[in-house]
């Protein structure tokens, strides 16, 4: 639809908005609509994440270890994103994430919980309070890849009177296995035939590899969104530190298949930077490289000339992050991102939004003053995919969430991605704290997306081509937000209301 010329423009362009001087955060503006013409459902969010590896959903998990392993990585991948696994870990662990994920065929668990026969059946009593489930494997020393002896499910404890009876006296025995390399189709048929409720997949051995559940399977469905290699296999990344030593973890990770390593550094302007992105990038030239931290188009400039594919942009304005109060150096996200990408879309480098996304309204914001995906932790940070376990604080079911410039996160190696030669003085730029329960990404993302798709018919797009266009060319209008007019956005002047399903509002009434 054409704009009269004839009635003024309301609102300002992106370049009027972000002006010299101005240190603008997400909430300090708001986009103003456009014309809607077609269904928020035909919105395409399909997205450029590197110079080479497009994926459905404009979304990246953080490499936090209480974010980001394989199985983040994998479910993310199945719904349209894409998972960066975190290096606060052996070179070897970090590997086998990567493998876990290239490997994964969707409705198989292949790191299921395992027991012994000399384990209880309280301990099957904890993990089921824990996990919600309580059919579970057991293998000669209580580890996957040992012989499988039995199973246990609810029908051998549920009239248990003596719950510490070893799980020898009462697992099942006479086991329906499916041999390694079967695929869902034919564990399916195996399950509705044996009309069992658990499917151990056991090697030449009779070692554990897997297991099915019914329940997952009944459970499972298509996704159409699936980010995937060439070779069918879901697209995963990995971090590295920017230390010499971490060149043999970018050799192991790329044996294993990564799709991307990111370079992770809170300061990205680095010689150490540069010299780890040369080395990934003259040795394994088909990896796809994101490097930053930057909030700068000095800091753009150089990694770009240095063969960045993507730039991580964001330096302090995450939930757990205190690096602009500790060292006076960032920048506020929403300046950072929108400069940042102009710089870097004239080379055909994406940026993703690192930092500061607290819901829906935010993503959106991030997208639409340039960023080709953001990166979360915090939001998704709590979910069942996440690292760690649930438990109750105040009457609420959480989990732990820290940063990696946490006291608690550097003394077990995230301290790797700060320039610091003396590890006797820590000086920390993040926290530790919890999150809420958010329940499975199996329902969270889908529920991100649709609000995303909503608010780009709001905004009158619907592509992230289009939106990028509209940006650039001054078609799309923002406004300034005093502190009364983001009070006013959100829920005020209620006695009480119910918060929507997946958590608070954030401070933001777009």
């Amino acid at each position: 639809m054409q704009r009269d010329s004839g009635i003024p423009i309301d609102g300002l362009s992106a370049q009027e908005l972000f002006g010299p001087g101005k240190g603008l955060t997400y909430d300090d503006f708001i986009v103003l609509p456009g014309y809607i013409d077609f269904q928020a459902s035909e919105v395409d969010l399909e997205t450029q994440v590197t110079r080479n590896i497009r994926i459905k959903r404009p979304l990246v998990s953080s490499p936090m270890d209480t974010v980001t392993e394989w199985e983040m990585a994998s479910t993310l991948a199945l719904l349209g994103g894409i998972g960066i696994i975190h290096y606060n870990n052996s070179i070897d662990t970090q590997t086998e994430h990567v493998r876990k994920v290239k490997r994964f065929e969707n409705g198989f668990i292949l790191d299921p919980v395992v027991l012994s026969p000399r384990h209880t059946v309280r301990d099957v009593d904890t993990i089921k309070a824990e996990h919600g489930f309580s059919g579970i494997p057991i293998t000669e020393d209580g580890t996957l890849g040992s012989k499988l002896v039995g199973i246990v499910t609810n029908r051998d404890i549920d009239f248990e009177k003596v719950r510490t009876r070893p799980l020898s006296e009462v697992m099942t025995t006479d086991l329906i296995t499916a041999d390694e390399g079967v695929n869902l189709h034919q564990a399916n048929q195996i399950l509705k035939k044996s009309k069992k409720g658990k499917l151990p997949v056991v090697d030449s051995d009779f070692r554990l590899v897997a297991l099915l559940s019914r329940r997952d399977l009944l459970k499972n469905k298509d996704f159409p969104y699936s980010s995937k290699s060439a070779g069918k296999q879901l697209l995963v990344g990995a971090a590295v530190s920017t230390r010499p030593e971490d060149r043999e973890r970018v050799e192991s990770l790329a044996a294993a298949g990564a799709d991307i390593i990111l370079v992770d550094s809170a300061q990205g302007y680095s010689v150490f930077q540069i010299e780890m992105l040369r080395f990934i990038k003259e040795h394994f030239p088909s990896i796809e490289v994101i490097a930053g931290n930057v909030v700068t188009v000095d800091q753009c400039k150089a990694l770009i000339e240095a063969g960045a594919d993507a730039l991580r942009v964001g330096m302090g304005p995450g939930s757990i992050c205190i690096t602009q109060t500790m060292m006076a150096v960032g920048r506020p996200q929403a300046s950072a991102v929108y400069h940042c990408a102009k710089y870097a879309g004239e080379h055909g480098v994406p940026v993703i939004a690192d930092g500061g996304i607290q819901g829906i309204g935010h993503i959106a914001k991030a997208l639409a003053i340039g960023a080709g995906a953001v990166m979360a932790g915090y939001l998704l940070a709590g979910t069942s995919e996440s690292p760690g376990d649930y438990f109750y604080e105040n009457g609420m079911r959480v989990k732990r969430y820290r940063g990696m410039a946490s006291v608690e996160a550097m003394d077990a190696g995230g301290g790797k991605r700060y320039l610091s030669e003396d590890n006797k003085v820590v000086v920390p730029q993040g926290v530790s704290g919890t999150v809420l329960d958010r329940g499975s990404l199996i329902e969270y993302v889908p529920y991100l997306m649709k609000g995303l798709q909503q608010s780009f018919q709001d905004m009158g797009h619907g592509s992230m081509e289009s939106l990028r266009e509209a940006l650039y060319s001054g078609r799309t209008r923002y406004e300034h937000r005093t502190a009364a007019a983001q009070a006013e956005g959100t829920v005020h002047s209620l006695h009480s209301y119910s918060p929507p399903k997946f958590g608070r509002i954030q401070v933001d009434g777009f």
